[in-house]
């Protein structure tokens, strides 16, 4: 008979695995692998995004490991930026090539008409070899080949079948920089490899689990994984609804009454994008925020495990704004997590915090 996981156990379980339990005294590049690597559309997220799941984290560790290229920003889930160990970058690159491309076909190709894609290709692998640029500038210098093409869907077409990566100092605490783009191979000294689907689907499952193929699938962006899950040892549960849910078998499953502190989240946080059903950590079929800016400004927080409210810095104050009334123990407690984001955050300046009424 398989197991049924409630909600709350899919919860705790899925907190446990996010570290977002209780901060781990390790190294954040672990921390990055664990995750199967960190959303950084807004580039500074992975700093707040490590500050609430390590313990004892400063933002000069992941400074070091972006400049040292130990860790890598580039398009690879959903097409959209993460943060990956420069192994991982390596490993999973080639499995993402076929979404990219169908990406670029979609939404992209409109403007390249009559361009020979392997030359282009050819002329803007030549360019990035000779330094980093921004989209905006690798697109004007194939628009000298090409002057009848859209400039901007020219550079699409580079950064959408070319392995590349974003260079520092972007993503770099303090001195962030605009998107300069860069081959991967290149930057990282070492070719792109082939390998199975498998290992991903694995490392989702230890982060994420237990899920479901739907899960999987959108978090990754790739499809007919059902097959991959099939050959794959794991365990097989039952949610509430009566779904399937994959899991390591050895993962952690705390019960389901496990106390859950406070957690502040930044901007694109993967706990809340990363599965098809997203009710274990989301209530009222309410949509992500996604707004524009660095990651260390803006972002949601939890309280007893599920999202509650977003959070803002501007103007020397933090402000929370809560979707309902919360209790006063959870108030308090989140009251101090906000003093410790500010901490880090600014940790010269003084911020107020204005907790706002729901």
């Amino acid at each position: 008979m398989t197991d049924v996981l409630s909600q709350r156990g899919l919860n705790r379980a899925t907190l446990a695995r996010q570290y977002l339990l209780e901060r781990v005294p390790t190294r954040a590049i672990d921390v990055i692998e664990h995750l199967g690597g960190m959303q950084s559309q807004a580039p500074l997220a992975p700093y707040v995004g490590l500050w609430t799941r390590l313990a004892d984290f400063a933002p000069d560790e992941l400074s070091a490991l972006t400049e040292e290229r130990q860790v890598v920003r580039l398009h690879l889930m959903r097409n959209t930026v993460h943060l990956v160990s420069a192994r991982d970058c390596l490993n999973w690159r080639a499995l993402f090539y076929p979404l990219h491309a169908a990406e670029f076909r979609a939404h992209f190709r409109r403007g390249t008409e009559g361009v020979d894609r392997d030359t282009l290709l050819s002329q803007a692998r030549r360019l990035l070899e000779e330094q980093p640029r921004t989209r905006s500038e690798l697109g004007k210098l194939l628009a000298e080949r090409w002057p009848d093409a859209d400039p901007s869907a020219l550079a699409y077409a580079a950064t959408h079948h070319l392995g590349l990566c974003q260079v520092p100092p972007r993503g770099i605490w303090g001195r962030n920089g605009p998107a300069r783009w860069a081959a991967v191979e290149s930057w990282l000294g070492a070719p792109l490899r082939s390998v199975p689907v498998d290992a991903l689907v694995l490392r989702y499952l230890g982060a994420f689990g237990p899920a479901s193929v739907a899960d999987i699938q959108l978090w990754s962006g790739l499809t007919r994984l059902g097959e991959v899950v099939e050959r794959l040892p794991l365990r097989t549960f039952r949610g509430e609804a009566g779904q399937a849910l994959y899991d390591l078998p050895d993962a952690p499953r705390p019960a389901e009454d496990t106390p859950a502190p406070p957690r502040f989240l930044p901007e694109y946080d993967n706990l809340l994008l990363s599965h098809k059903d997203r009710t274990r950590v989301i209530l009222d079929n309410r949509s992500v925020p996604l707004p524009p800016g660095n990651g260390a400004t803006d972002g949601t927080f939890l309280v007893d495990g599920m999202w509650q409210g977003t959070w803002q810095i501007r103007d020397q104050a933090l402000r929370l704004q809560p979707f309902t009334k919360l209790r006063r123990a959870d108030r308090d407690a989140l009251l101090t997590e906000a003093a410790q984001l500010c901490a880090f955050v600014a940790p010269r300046a003084t911020y107020d915090i204005v907790l706002d009424k729901p």
